[in-house]
């Protein structure tokens, strides 16, 4: 669709371009010698010809815009010496119509400087062959700068379009990139609030109905739904409902559980995640590690999430305290396949 009118309008060029060497050939008899015209004509073609070659760029090379600038100046060269300024030339002075258009060419393809130089240099070279201004209307002299004008105005106005739709366009899809993560946090909001409406809003009545006066398993119970909270924060994809139920039951024997989504596995689908979650519920439920720590990768790694478990060290009384021992180091990659788990004689990563 962008192709069809842009060759039309080269066609139309084309054809509007040729009708001034139909002009040429027909007044060959006029010149005193038609050679030099012949030439000039040749030129022209070729100018022509290259000026319309279409390039992936609508702004003109700078060599064939200085190229036709040339062809105008050695074209008046060539054809006006051969014609007497004052008697009837008719169609001999069809260059004066040729530099006009080849030059309204060049404009429309944005090359303003080039295309008023050669109105400059067509001027200059009828005003020295007739040596009498008031001529230059009946040559014809006035029609190439006023359609110099009118392509340049229009060259500019589309240009400004151009622009000004581009960025129409850049705000169009900032706005539903904007809306649509509104949309999404929204959504979001509301599945979070949602799940902790199922998980908090019982232990809230039991708040409520005992006045606040708890026991020490209710308030061992309050803190786990508070960590169950930050999870859904912190833990993100990492949660699903039975990563929830062992990370609870984990929480209830005593371990310290954290879970860190960075947004490395983001991009996994449906059933990768499935089987990334799958990993975790299962290693959260075997293991016996005091602590656990669950993290997402980076998003280029083959790894989509570790799995530390780290043991305290007993403390005996009059001794400093010693380093927790590795327990458990874990790697879910992205694609099935089997999980890196070290040996017993790998050592911890530092």
């Amino acid at each position: 669709m962008i192709a069809i009118p842009r060759l039309l309008l080269v066609g139309l060029a084309a054809i509007f371009s040729s009708f001034h060497l139909v002009l040429g050939v027909s007044a060959l008899d006029v010149p005193s010698n038609p050679w030099p015209g012949v030439v000039a004509m040749v030129l022209y073609t070729v100018a022509t010809a290259l000026s319309l070659f279409p390039l992936r760029s609508v702004r003109m090379p700078v060599g064939i815009a200085a190229g036709n600038v040339a062809v105008s100046a050695v074209s008046l060269i060539l054809v006006l010496p051969q014609l007497d300024p004052d008697a009837e030339n008719g169609y001999a002075t069809w260059i004066i119509g040729a530099i006009g258009t080849l030059m309204t060419i060049t404009v429309v393809r944005q090359r303003a400087l080039f295309a008023w130089t050669g109105i400059a240099v067509m001027v200059l070279g009828i005003l020295l062959w007739t040596r009498d201004p008031l001529q230059l209307p009946e040559l014809g002299v006035i029609g190439g700068p006023i359609w110099v004008g009118i392509g340049q105005a229009a060259t500019m106005a589309i240009v400004r379009a151009t622009r000004d739709a581009r960025l129409f366009e850049l705000a169009e899809q900032r706005a539903a990139e904007w809306e649509a993560q509104e949309e999404a946090e929204f959504s979001e909001r509301r599945v979070r609030l949602g799940q902790m409406d199922r998980v908090v809003a019982p232990m809230l009545r039991a708040v409520i109905a005992a006045e606040g006066r708890l026991s020490a398993d209710q308030r061992r119970e309050c803190l786990h739904l508070e960590a169950a909270m930050r999870d859904e924060i912190r833990g993100r994809r990492l949660l699903d409902d039975r990563v929830r139920q062992e990370v609870l039951e984990a929480r209830r024997r005593g371990v310290e559980v954290t879970l860190l989504d960075d947004g490395g596995i983001d991009d996994l689908d449906r059933h990768q995640h499935a089987r990334v979650t799958a990993v975790i519920a299962q290693q959260i439920g075997d293991s016996t590690a005091d602590r656990l720590v669950v993290r997402t990768a980076r998003p280029d790694d083959e790894v989509a999430v570790t799995i530390v478990g780290l043991r305290d060290a007993a403390e005996p009384a009059g001794t400093d305290e010693e380093e927790p021992t590795l327990e458990l180091w874990l790697e879910v990659p992205r694609t099935p396949g089997d999980e890196k788990e070290p040996g017993a004689d790998d050592s911890a990563p530092g």
